[in-house]
């Protein structure tokens, strides 16, 4: 496979609602630091260099967020970087991605990434995403990623693998692949023990990998109409025009996920063992993991001062975070500062944030903060 064929699509779309007060619908939590001086879409991009020519890394956003992204990413060409008139869900950006690949390359394979994870081992990820790529240069499969579960997560997704494929692609490469038989929703906690006591169950980590053939053959076959947009998408060569058609057509697009509309569905789907130290950091209570804590249990970005106060989160963002945050009695809590807002949360409580968000949407004094 010649690497100009090689492409990578960086899906940074989302909100980010779980890190509020500091990620905000148009500076949310992929455009935002939260472990190192770089965003977590810029280490992102950092990541996949190696593999592929700066120009066929894409970066499908949305409208609202396009020129920050483009401010972060200064290096990637202005047609790269495509801000979507609306948000219809995964499988839109995913049609949306493999039309511009075709356009440029009818021999593409690309991977399709998340803006927002964060990887231990880039080196042995590359190795992982390059392998996958080769074996969806061979094979009309559509290849995802799968994490090993380290413990009865509710919170993703699972992934069902059936027997290790042995076929002479798979030979050749370092990487484990498997059949895949379903794919799993969120499971309550006695399933997730299940799922991690059998052994052939994976997180679902988001990540996908596809020749242009064989996305859109699925495409075709699923989502009949949505093929139909990419066909005329393909052919479109102007940033402009194709800006203004993509403002026409999406907002008629069903709103759904690729989860949904292509892989559960879908003839072949083979799985990646993806052993590289993943972490999707999808609330607060997850970056704890990244934090190194002080002997009370506290993790802190923040200069704070504390009396009888024990496994709490305390953050500061705010731009001048000389002021110290003062914590006394207080246990088990979030704690985060920025310029404009305060939020104060019970640890096991953190997934209601984003009904938070919801209520100061709905508030015109707070809408301001969202």
């Amino acid at each position: 496979m010649k690497k100009k064929d090689r492409y990578i699509v960086i899906m940074a779309g989302g909100r980010g609602e779980r890190f509020w007060p500091v990620s905000r619908e148009s500076n949310p939590k992929q455009l935002i630091s939260l472990l190192s001086d770089r965003s977590f879409m810029q280490q992102t991009v950092d990541r996949v260099k190696p593999l592929v020519p700066l120009e066929n890394i894409i970066v499908i956003t949305n409208a609202i967020q396009l020129s920050k992204v483009r401010k972060q990413l200064p290096d990637l060409p202005r047609k790269n970087i495509i801000g979507e008139p609306c948000g219809r869900d995964t499988c839109a950006a995913v049609a949306l991605s493999a039309a511009i690949v075709r356009s440029r390359s009818e021999n593409g394979v690309m991977a399709v990434l998340p803006a927002d994870h964060f990887i231990a081992s880039e080196a042995e990820f590359r190795r992982v995403l390059l392998d996958s790529m080769y074996f969806a240069k061979s094979e009309m499969a559509l290849i995802t990623i799968g994490i090993k579960a380290e413990e009865p997560s509710t919170g993703y997704g699972y992934i069902q693998v059936g027997k290790r494929i042995r076929r002479d692609i798979s030979r050749s490469l370092k990487s484990t692949f498997f059949n895949v038989k379903r794919f799993v929703e969120k499971p309550n906690l006695s399933k997730a023990k299940g799922y991690l006591k059998s052994g052939n169950y994976r997180w679902n980590a988001g990540m996908f990998i596809w020749s242009c053939a064989a996305i859109s053959e699925e495409l075709k076959r699923q989502q009949p109409k949505l093929y139909l947009a990419v066909e005329r998408w393909s052919s479109i060569s102007s940033l402009s025009k194709l800006n203004s058609v993509l403002s026409a057509d999406y907002p008629k697009l069903n709103k759904i996920s690729v989860d949904y509309a292509i892989m559960e569905n879908a003839k072949s789907i083979v799985c990646a063992d993806g052993k590289f130290g993943w972490d999707d950091l999808g609330s607060w209570p997850a970056l704890s993991r990244h934090i190194k804590s002080d002997k009370n249990g506290n993790c802190s970005v923040a200069n704070v001062v504390q009396v009888d106060s024990s496994n709490n989160i305390i953050f500061d963002a705010r731009s001048d975070n000389s002021a110290p945050i003062a914590l006394v009695g207080i246990n088990d809590a979030i704690v985060v500062q920025s310029d404009d807002a305060t939020m104060i949360a019970a640890k096991s409580e953190s997934q209601k944030i984003k009904q938070l968000v919801l209520k100061l949407c709905k508030d015109k004094r707070f809408k301001h903060l969202v």
